[in-house]
């Protein structure tokens, strides 16, 4: 039976994406040839080699790497980054072969990783209590905790000031506002918005910012997603309404069916080269846009709702590192997770990835680029449903796929919904 359900996880994994930070939306290919680890110690017997497995790029974790090649010289950390769209694959066949990397970069597929018997639980070593409780809720399973998170993450909207202040437009307040920014930046030949949605994440994102606005905002849905993970509600019977509202971008053309053919990094180029006045992204693009533009004056706000308000940024606890149960080296990858719980080891990791951190104590300053969203950080309207979802990428993948297929006139929104309930109802049955 055990080995069944492992198998049925896997099937689900391997069709499944990874979300979390939008930086892993790259083309990139793996840069490795996706070997296994080899025995990791070496002759002298003193240095152990562990190989971390992560779909986010080495250039957002070279302060943190850094950091652990001095805190712990007898270890070296092998880090093997594999493009978004390979990493389940990759990661799955490998776990299935008992040939797996020795620490993953994990996110909301945790739970179903832990079912299927491939994760060490964590729960009793010493360096959990560092963190807050809430860091612990996308990576908790039956109360066992299978993955301590690194930062956390945000995304909302990137405006480019100069544009805006030449048109007299200001942070938009509420949705309505927002399609009139778009409408007014279009009539003067200027394009209102980026958007690489020949990625399922963006689209998946932006209509949840909506619908975080005008469904997760009211009290009476604050139990929602514990509802949704005992099957007892469905997505298409509560998020339709919000959806609809969000569907407006499309209608107006704003959003239209020729940016499925353009890529995160195309869009991001088309931004920092102020090609276009708007771009969704989060924190860990701000470096590569003042390399392409080092001029530019750029700012965030958040997603707007229907109504006057502080708005809702998407995010949540971003990725973590999980422990192959069946890893030769599972001390040394202990070692790294409990060095990583410190608050130096979260400033290494913030230095090249800017978010707030789950360790008790760590401070951080966001920046002035981010001021315009200042009042929902203060609010706490930073969510990411999906996060605390049993399964939740599959989930979300399976939506954000079906807004590609709405993109394109093939597909309703209420469709899209159904695609979602539909995957979540597959998982929680295997579960």
């Amino acid at each position: 039976m055990k080995k069944a359900m492992a198998i049925l996880l896997t099937a689900i994994l391997l069709i499944s994406v990874v979300s979390g930070c939008g930086k892993s939306e790259s083309k990139q290919t793996a840069n490795s040839d996706n070997k296994p680890a080899a025995n990791s110690a070496e002759k002298d017997g003193k240095k152990v080699k562990v190989r971390l497995m992560a779909y986010n790029q080495e250039s957002i974790r070279k302060s943190y790497l850094e950091f652990l090649k001095q805190e712990l010289p007898n270890i070296e950390v092998e880090f093997q980054f594999v493009a978004l769209d390979q990493f389940n694959s990759v990661l799955n066949t490998q776990l299935a072969s008992k040939e797996g990397p020795d620490l993953i970069e994990t996110g909301g597929e945790t739970t179903l990783l832990a079912s299927a018997g491939y994760l060490l639980d964590l729960t009793d070593q010493d360096f959990i209590s560092n963190y807050t409780d809430t860091g612990f809720q996308a990576y908790t399973l039956k109360d066992k905790i299978y993955a301590t998170p690194l930062q956390s993450w945000f995304e909302g909207i990137y405006y480019n000031k100069g544009i805006f202040k030449e048109n007299g437009l200001t942070p938009p307040q509420t949705f309505d506002e927002w399609m009139q920014i778009h409408q007014t930046l279009k009539d003067k030949g200027i394009k209102p918005q980026s958007m690489g949605a020949s990625s399922w994440e963006p689209m998946m994102k932006q209509s949840m910012g909506m619908i975080l606005n005008e469904f997760y905002s009211k009290q009476e849905n604050k139990g929602f997603d514990d509802k949704f993970n005992a099957g007892e509600v469905l997505l298409a019977d509560n998020w339709s309404e919000a959806l609809t509202e969000w569907h407006k971008i499309i209608e107006l053309g704003y959003i239209d069916s020729k940016m499925l053919g353009m890529d995160y990094d195309q869009a991001l180029d088309e931004f920092a080269t102020g090609k276009s006045a708007m771009w969704q992204s989060g924190p860990w693009a701000l470096e590569t846009i003042k390399q392409k533009n080092p001029n530019l004056e750029l700012g965030m706000f958040p997603f707007p709702g229907t109504e006057k308000g502080t708005g809702w940024m998407i995010g949540g606890p971003g990725s973590a590192l999980a422990i192959n149960k069946d890893s030769k080296n599972v001390e040394a990858a202990l070692e790294v997770l409990r060095v990583t719980a410190t608050p130096e080891a979260q400033k290494a990791l913030i230095a090249d990835n800017v978010g707030s951190s789950f360790v008790k104590g760590v401070e951080v300053d966001l920046g002035e680029e981010f001021a315009d969203s200042s009042a929902a950080f203060e609010a706490g309207n930073v969510y990411g449903p999906w996060l605390y979802w049993l399964g939740g990428n599959p989930i979300v993948e399976s939506y954000g796929k079906a807004l590609q297929e709405v993109l394109s006139g093939s597909k309703t929104t209420d469709e899209a919904l159904k695609d979602a309930d539909k995957t979540a109802k597959t998982i929680r049955d295997s579960m």
